[in-house]
């Protein structure tokens, strides 16, 4: 709109400059031809010249495009890994009630010489069962501990045991070799008759037969209940004895 009127008012004021020239020649020299072409050849280059200005400081004022917009990162979530743990039941022994054997040399006759073993007395000094099986060590009556036996003596060990707990031993129950020398021979005694059926709160001589080695040297045994299930229960009970010719 701005262009068209500042055009116009130049054309205007060309022609109106004409006019005054032609006036101010009147009988004189003749007037000049009108060039309409010129004239109109020179409004169109006014025109483009203000419409490039125009355009020019349209593409100055534009804004610039300096950098592209960046995306933040996507947050990664945290997962939380669960903490395994081993929350089963453990199963405790009681060193105290366990017995220690110290062994110090095997001679060449091939028995075992033993420095130290503990008793039957000493092996006696706790209650492993629970209320319906359960036995105590009431003493030795045979071989003491400690006795000195002839090479290939054959002989029977006997010890007095009570039935602490509150079931019956009956067909099933026996007193097991667990440990010691095999050379002795050792085996198990097993309940089969009625006559050695042990109540509640009794006693009984178990005696098993063993044999001593010919070799000179310190030997020893140790046994335990079990009972008919095969649950080992009750006091571990010994023998220790040494042979010599």
């Amino acid at each position: 709109m701005f262009s068209r009127i500042t055009t116009r008012q130049t054309l205007l004021v060309l022609l109106t400059a004409v006019l005054f020239l032609a006036s101010c020649n009147v009988g004189a020299t003749p007037a000049p031809t009108l060039d309409l072409n010129a004239i109109n050849t020179a409004i169109v280059g006014t025109t483009i010249a203000q419409l490039s200005g125009q355009f020019t400081q349209t593409a100055l004022a534009a804004p610039t495009n300096t950098s592209a917009p960046t995306e933040a990162p996507a947050t990664v979530p945290t997962v939380a890994l669960p903490t395994l743990s081993n929350s089963g039941p453990t199963a405790t022994v009681n060193p105290a009630a366990l017995p220690t054997f110290s062994f110090v040399n095997t001679p060449a006759g091939g028995a075992t010489q033993v420095s130290s073993l503990p008793t039957s007395a000493g092996l006696a000094t706790a209650s492993l069962g629970d209320a319906c099986n359960n036995s105590i060590f009431v003493a030795d009556i045979t071989i003491p501990d400690g006795s000195i036996l002839k090479p290939g003596e054959d002989f029977t060990k006997v010890w007095r045991i009570q039935n602490t707990g509150s079931c019956r031993w009956d067909e099933g129950y026996r007193l097991v070799f667990i440990g010691g020398d095999r050379k002795i021979d050792p085996i198990d005694f097993e309940i089969k008759l009625s006559k050695d059926f042990v109540e509640s709160g009794a006693t009984k001589d178990f005696g098993i037969p063993l044999t001593a080695p010919l070799a000179e040297g310190k030997y020893q045994g140790t046994w335990r209940m079990q009972s008919d299930g095969g649950f080992y229960f009750g006091q571990i009970i010994s023998v220790y004895f040494e042979v010599k010719k």
